[in-house]
């Protein structure tokens, strides 16, 4: 009898628990119906308001062209009016003048000096067409707005899908990723265990003159400036660009392909001042910022006016993991998905900092650049230099992963 009262009551007990969660379940359905409706109408609007917009920008372009073909059709049918009425005028003189008699001597004078007059005219004004550069330009400035609507829909729809770089999905590369392992167990000679493959998008308003930006993810430097507009965030004494992505806590990595010339690749405080002078104001040459430099020869850090020369071969792909928590940023050079760690910035306990200017640097003051938000920055040295943003490779980052 215990037993069954036992069992009893544990069923009764169950049976109200199940009813707590249906009934918390039920909340929960309407909740996502009702989320589900606000967003659908939420959606229809601005679907709605878009059309709106293409449909405007249509009538816009639209009635630009029939401006711009009535003016420069007015001026042309203007012009080819005065020309026949000149060509019927001088043909009807030529005429008389050929129907004269020989021995007509005054009548021959007289239609010749009309016919004379008659080509001695004032020619007609050239066509201006003022307007025809930029009636001419309709189908550049309507295929430039489809090209970015239609990667700005992709885009849109790959971050709806939650995808990543390479249709990798942010969950798949964030995983472990809030809780980092202690750097103490891990060799920094060793890739990362967790990156979080971090999307960049080069900051146009940053670009110094000389750098020629191709969309947003690829650098060059030119000798000829490019009138790019005013902007206090831009560099004027280095050819720098910056990222316009923020880093302010967490890991962060990305990769970059140096395709030509000298680069250098690091990261910078987000408050650094572009106005300053070229020696102050190049990345690692102030407590400010750090980077890795290719200089043609030899791999080389910086960080505030202090290098170390790394002996390592080229790869024309850079790696770069930012750990906020560990205060460390690692260079790898990576190549067929193998990473071969090419400089750590760690502040060292132990005695290197003694007898190495600069780790000792690095010791002093390396810690403090993690106070600041950090933005992505790079530096083309030598004119020509190349370079590109990522995408990671899947092959790589599943290797990171594993690791």
């Amino acid at each position: 009898q215990a037993q069954r009262a036992k069992f009893l009551s544990d069923v009764e007990n169950e049976l109200e628990e199940l009813a707590v969660t249906i009934a918390q379940a039920k909340k929960m359905v309407e909740l996502i119906k009702g989320a589900a409706t606000k967003e659908r109408e939420r959606v229809e609007k601005l679907f709605a308001e878009a059309s709106e917009v293409l449909a405007t920008f249509q009538k816009e372009v639209a009635s630009f062209i029939e401006d711009g073909e009535r003016s420069m059709l007015g001026e042309a049918e203007a012009d080819l009016r005065w020309k026949e009425e000149r060509r019927a005028k001088l043909a009807q003189c030529k005429q008389n003048l050929e129907n004269v008699p020989s021995t007509n001597t005054i009548y021959f004078l007289q239609e010749f000096q009309a016919l004379k007059a008659a080509m001695e005219e004032n020619v007609s004004p050239a066509l201006s067409f003022q307007n025809e550069l930029n009636f001419t330009k309709c189908t550049q400035a309507v295929g430039a707005m489809k090209d970015l609507l239609s990667t700005a829909c992709k885009n849109q729809w790959d971050h709806l899908q939650g995808k990543g770089i390479d249709g990798l999905s942010f969950q798949e590369m964030e995983e472990g990723l809030c809780s980092p392992s202690p750097s103490a167990q891990r060799s920094p000679r060793h890739p990362p265990s967790s990156p979080l493959a971090f999307i960049i998008d080069l900051d146009s308003d940053t670009a110094d003159k000389f750098i020629q930006l191709f969309g947003t993810k690829g650098a060059k430097r030119v000798l000829c400036p490019i009138p790019y507009p005013e902007s206090p965030t831009r560099f004027i004494n280095c050819e720098q660009v910056l990222g316009m992505n923020l880093m302010n806590r967490g890991n962060y990595y990305w990769e970059v392909e140096i395709i030509d010339g000298w680069v250098s690749i690091g990261v910078i405080a987000e408050d650094f001042d572009p106005r300053e002078s070229y020696n102050r104001g190049r990345l690692g040459r102030n407590e400010k910022s750090c980077c890795l430099q290719w200089n043609g020869q030899n791999y080389v850090a910086w960080f505030g006016g202090f290098e170390s020369v790394i002996q390592q071969p080229f790869f024309h792909t850079i790696g770069v993991f930012l750990e906020y928590s560990e205060k460390a940023l690692t260079f790898y050079g990576v190549k067929d998905s193998k990473m071969t760690c090419l400089q750590q910035l760690k502040v060292s306990h132990f005695a290197k900092g003694q007898f190495d200017p600069f780790q000792n640097k690095i010791n002093h003051q390396f810690a403090s650049l993690f106070l600041c938000k950090l933005k992505p920055a790079f530096f083309l040295e030598s004119v020509d230099a190349h370079l590109q943003i990522g995408p990671l490779k899947k092959d790589c980052v599943s290797v990171l992963k594993r690791r």
